[in-house]
């Protein structure tokens, strides 16, 4: 008995030391996909909390874990409101990782832990109230005598898709229709994923406009004018073209992930990665291209700090976007791939904006023809734009003409974003239609099914 006891004893030690060495290697070392988690985490319940005022928690059980891998679900955050940061990790503690909130500039992951140089990254914005008395799109109000056909199509849950937040139909420049979800409202910013990269593309237009760069500008980085990525051009990049290697694969540690929850400099990561295909030939999408592309505009404008207001001076002020939030990476950086949190009402200005061939209240705010120029074909796509557009609908991308078969207008055009953002243009309608939601691709949502229905009432 004695015996059995004694092992019984060793084992349950070995048992303890083993798992005191477990907790010991991912405390010190933790590996890469729980650092992703918790910078995921860490950067999401940061933005929700900070831009759009939502509850951690909410953020936390609903958006964080809504990709649904079981490591996120054992991510604890830990908010401070007075310093501004959010921070994360497997059971609160295990591969942390910290995001801080900055003035006029929102959250950034900060992987390498410098808190203090991140938060130094602020604008100053001045609060600008927009007239709720005002029709939109000068102001926030919405003539209240919708079209019950409209409002029935809206109020149809497999129309508007699950976990949709917030839908805003414009027809001849104003709002027509408009619904949310529970708990978001006309006022709430929210997240458009990649169609941040149209916004980042309609900068690009702006400096282009004013001479201060090219569409066919080469040798775009110090780095490859040695090499075969000198022959990469403005225009390459812009029609994800560029030959470079980039994973964009969400479900584990790839180049996207990597990108934007370990690397500080993402632009630098981006730069960095070697041809793999013909530059100009082979189509591939890339989140970290349109890093680059904020690199190359904020550098081309000279001064660090003016480049950090350039967003909201040359678009957003002008547009009335009053609500939107461009953010940086820790360097400073413009993550123009991803991350713009904007109101619907905000989001369908911009889809009205290029609706207008980028003119707004009579400004030329584009060069002329500009959203023409973004709206062709790609030279290595059939379903892709020259300037970070879609020409097909979510669900259709290796399907060119799917949208005309599916009864849309041919000159329809989209923005899209990850879980389910769209913005649908569509000139011939002079009809823009804003869908944003939580809708994970796995669910199968099309959206175009929504925006035909509507196309159909409204004539």
């Amino acid at each position: 008995m004695r015996i059995v006891v004694k092992i019984v004893k060793w084992l349950l030690g070995l048992i303890v030391l083993a798992v005191t060495a477990l907790f010991a290697w991912l405390y010190i070392a933790p590996p890469e996909l729980i650092r992703v988690g918790s910078g995921y985490s860490a950067k999401i319940v940061c933005s929700n909390v900070f831009i759009a005022g939502r509850d951690p928690n909410e953020v936390l059980a609903v958006d964080v874990q809504a990709p649904g891998h079981p490591l996120l679900r054992l991510m604890r955050v830990s908010v401070d409101k007075n310093r501004g940061t959010v921070s994360a990790g497997l059971l609160g503690f295990l591969g942390k990782s910290v995001a801080v909130a900055r003035d006029g500039l929102g959250c950034a992951s900060v992987p390498d832990g410098d808190v203090g140089k991140a938060r130094r990254m602020a604008v100053h914005v001045e609060p600008v109230a927009t007239s709720r008395d005002t029709l939109w799109p000068e102001g926030e109000r919405v003539d209240a005598s919708q079209d019950p056909v409209i409002a029935k199509l809206l109020d149809d849950a497999a129309l508007t898709g699950a976990g949709m937040r917030a839908i805003v139909v414009v027809k001849n420049g104003r709002v027509v229709a408009e619904r949310y979800g529970e708990g978001f409202s006309a006022k709430t910013p929210l997240l458009g994923w990649s169609m941040t990269k149209t916004v980042n593309a309609a900068i690009i237009g702006t400096l282009v406009k004013d001479g201060k760069m090219t569409i066919d500008n080469k040798g775009l980085f110090a780095p490859w004018k040695t090499d075969g990525r000198a022959a990469i051009s403005l225009a390459d990049m812009m029609a994800m073209s560029s030959g470079l290697e980039f994973n964009e694969d969400y479900g584990d540690v790839a180049d996207v992930t990597r990108m934007l929850y370990l690397e500080p400099d993402m632009a630098s990561f981006a730069e960095s990665k070697p041809l793999t295909g013909e530059v100009g030939k082979v189509f591939s999408y890339s989140s970290g291209t349109a890093v680059m592309l904020s690199r190359l505009w904020q550098d081309a404008i000279g001064d660090k700090a003016k480049a950090l207001t350039l967003p909201r001076s040359a678009l957003f002020e002008p547009l009335g976007m009053h609500s939107a939030v461009l953010e940086t990476d820790e360097q400073g950086t413009f993550v123009g791939s991803s991350y713009l949190y904007a109101t619907a009402h905000d989001w369908a200005r911009f889809g009205q904006f290029l609706l207008q061939g980028g003119v707004w209240n009579g400004n030329q705010v584009l060069p002329a023809g500009f959203v023409d120029w973004m709206r062709e074909p790609a030279p290595a796509s059939k379903v892709y734009g020259k300037g970070q557009l879609w020409i097909e609908a979510p669900g259709d991308e290796e399907k060119p003409g799917a949208g005309v078969a599916a009864g849309l207008p041919k000159d329809t055009y989209w923005m899209q974003g990850h879980d389910g953002q769209t913005v649908t243009i569509i000139p011939s309608e002079q009809l823009v239609v804003v869908r944003l939601g939580l809708t994970p691709a796995k669910l199968g949502y099309r959206p175009r099914t929504m925006v035909g229905a509507l196309v159909k009432a409204l004539h």
